[in-house]
């Protein structure tokens, strides 16, 4: 029987169907319906968000160090292909490591506004132009469960609990650490409230001042019987807590791209994907506390353009 002179071949939706043609043609035919179809399983799907690749350098307040390496990261990479580079501190000490040019970074994520306002201006440099204040958390009281004061804190008022002889309450320096400012006023504050000057004299001793990103783990390696936590780190390291029953103490968690950020468009990523739902998700399930409506300050103008929607 003698063959067709065209031959149909199988269509997919979206390509142009491809005859068969006999002699010198046929062959230049199947180049095109090879190319064709090479072209279509290259192509990214409809909507795919394009995978990048190269890092982003984040100064983090240290309350934000564990949550940050075991959520934020893998969750941030998924999503857009780039790496974090973290350095994690008191943002007080980070914003003075950002004007004294010790780091050249990115993204400052800290935890209180003064931390950002102490780089923005001509005479500090303009290293922070605008920031964003989108969620907060609370000052608590950290302890490890085999603690043998465990249960006198679960039991009894803490304020008088810490002044027990040989309690040991941990928490972080003042100076350099926001964290350190508020337990500092809780602490005088609770002194005030009660009557009590043996909890206001728990600011004067500075054996169990740490830093913020050692504290966790004077904790949990039992050299100290509790500690002045966010509940967002107290969370991430599965410390039981207890309300500071009668002082109510908050962070304020901001986001800002440093001004000369050496990888804007990682940068510009980074700020997206925390105000992504799924990181709104994951930050509200490890203890933060999201802002109804994120606050802007500092110049509007001074946000990328590609921001400024998602911000509004």
């Amino acid at each position: 029987m003698p063959l067709p002179t065209t031959m149909p071949l199988p269509t997919t939706p979206g390509r142009r169907r491809v005859r068969l043609r006999p002699a010198g043609t046929a062959l230049a035919a199947l180049c095109v319906a090879a190319g064709a179809l090479t072209a279509a399983v290259g192509a990214p799907a409809a909507g795919a968000a394009r995978k990048h690749s190269g890092a982003v350098v984040v100064l983090t307040a240290g309350s934000l160090e564990t949550i940050m390496k075991t959520a934020v990261e893998t969750g941030f990479h998924r999503a857009t292909g780039y790496t974090v580079t973290d350095i994690s501190g008191g943002s007080t000490g980070l914003a003075q490591d950002i004007k004294g040019g010790v780091h050249k970074a990115d993204v400052f994520w800290s935890a209180a506004p003064t931390s950002d306002k102490v780089l923005m201006g001509a005479s500090n440099g303009n290293w922070v132009r605008w920031y964003l204040t989108f969620a907060t958390t609370s000052l608590v009281l950290g302890y490890e469960p085999s603690d043998k004061f465990a249960a006198t804190l679960r039991s009894q008022p803490w304020w008088k609990v810490v002044t027990k002889p040989g309690f040991l309450l941990g928490r972080t320096n003042p100076v350099t650490d926001p964290k350190g400012r508020l337990s500092v006023d809780a602490l005088r504050k609770a002194a005030a409230q009660h009557h009590d000057a043996a909890v206001g004299a728990i600011v004067a001793k500075q054996t169990t001042v740490f830093t913020e990103t050692s504290l966790v783990g004077r904790l949990q390696a039992g050299q100290l019987d509790a500690g002045l936590f966010y509940a967002v780190e107290a969370s991430a390291a599965h410390f039981p807590t207890v309300p500071l029953t009668g002082v109510s103490e908050e962070a304020d968690y901001t986001l800002t791209i440093v001004a000369k950020a050496p990888h804007p468009a990682a940068a510009d990523a980074f700020v997206r994907y925390l105000l992504s739902p799924a990181a709104r998700k994951l930050l509200a399930e490890k203890g933060l506390k999201e802002l109804g409506r994120p606050k802007l300050s500092g110049k509007k103008s001074a946000v990328p353009k590609g921001l400024r929607k998602v911000i509004k």
